[in-house]
């Protein structure tokens, strides 16, 4: 035998088969797409199902919304130190979890995905910007 016959197979034409076998499936979307045959994050979720993508679609507002409040809540540690660094330690986890899955689900290049995202952290930028506080009067010297 001779050293070509020995040489493996290019890894990019099993990639591409594979691929090609996975877009045929519907599964591998690359570019955005509208409509809600869509996976978002679980396998068969919410598989065609308009009711399931509706609630898909709130799960992802509500997560994007709640990690852009997570990002502006001041939190004022107390006298005991410790605890004070555990209860940061967790809302720091529990902010980069979310933002973990908010890109998973974008992921999907689903339009109403990115389009829920987006509007849920316009809207929790709104509820932590300057409109709901109260204004600081300043006196001029």
């Amino acid at each position: 035998m001779d050293e070509m016959s020995m040489a493996p197979k290019s890894s990019s034409s099993n990639n591409s088969t594979m691929m090609m076998s996975l877009k045929m499936q519907g599964m591998i979307h690359m570019t955005f797409f509208w409509g809600k045959d869509s996976l978002i994050l679980f396998n068969n979720w919410p598989a065609g199902n308009t009711s399931k993508y509706v609630m898909a679609l709130f799960m992802i507002f509500i997560a994007s919304m709640l990690m852009e409040l997570l990002s502006y809540t001041p939190f004022k540690p107390g006298s005991n130190r410790m605890v004070a660094g555990l209860v940061q330690t967790l809302l720091h986890v529990l902010r980069v979890g979310l933002a973990y899955l908010i890109m998973l689900a974008l992921m999907s290049f689903n339009g109403g995905v990115f389009l829920v995202v987006v509007l849920g952290h316009a809207l929790g930028f709104f509820v932590c910007s300057r409109a709901f506080k109260e204004p600081h009067h300043y006196v001029a010297l």
